[in-house]
């Protein structure tokens, strides 16, 4: 799937390409709290994670969201990714 395409976004924990359909948010909002984004329209810097097991378990495994925003992530954040 090409990377320019409409609605396509990048998976952070594998760099795949994939619909937004097919992938979970988490946004940092511009007050600074990381929060998972149900609608995928917060306002805010987004990331983008597979909806696959192996996506998920990894992101936990290797705190890939705190690479992503550059930032210590709070246990709750992981632990959301974990019951999506």
């Amino acid at each position: 799937m090409p990377s320019n395409a409409k609605n396509v976004r990048k998976c952070c924990v594998c760099h795949g390409h994939a619909d937004k359909s097919e992938l979970l948010r988490f946004v940092r909002t511009p007050d600074g709290q990381i929060c998972f984004d149900e609608t995928g329209k917060a306002d805010g810097r987004g990331v983008w994670i597979h909806d696959r097991a192996e996506c998920k378990v990894k992101a936990v495994r290797r705190k890939i969201l705190n690479a992503a925003f550059k930032t210590a992530v709070a246990e709750e954040v992981y632990g959301r990714l974990e019951t999506e």
